[in-house]
């Protein structure tokens, strides 16, 4: 069982930046897979970021550029740092985990980018 709790969120003016973490219950050295993903109001939860266990972070091409996700297993963490905001990037954003078979998200964090 892996939990997930992201922090980070908040109001920021466009061109401005934020780092999201996502704090994961247990050793996050064994999960295959994490990433961050969002969903504005009305739209589908879309991919972010995502890192595979030994690779590079992999970046939709909407963020790329822009946006860093990073793991720290000995602290269990993962990060998003977001630069370079934009209004439409105004979203609840999770971070997402899958272990084995299983997936997982955590309740989310509302980033909102004010023009």
């Amino acid at each position: 069982q892996v939990q997930l709790v992201e922090s980070g969120g908040g109001l920021v003016q466009a061109g401005g930046s934020l780092r999201l973490s996502c704090a994961a219950s247990g050793s996050i050295a064994s999960i295959n897979v994490m990433g961050w993903y969002r969903q504005a109001p009305g739209k589908q939860r879309e991919l972010v970021a995502v890192k595979y266990s030994g690779g590079r972070p992999n970046y939709a091409d909407y963020v790329k550029g822009r946006f860093t996700l990073s793991r720290d297993n000995d602290k269990n963490m993962v990060y998003l740092e977001m630069n370079s905001l934009k209004p439409e990037e105004t979203a609840v954003y999770y971070c997402h985990a899958i272990h084995g078979p299983n997936a997982y998200w955590g309740q989310g964090t509302q980033v909102t980018v004010s023009s």
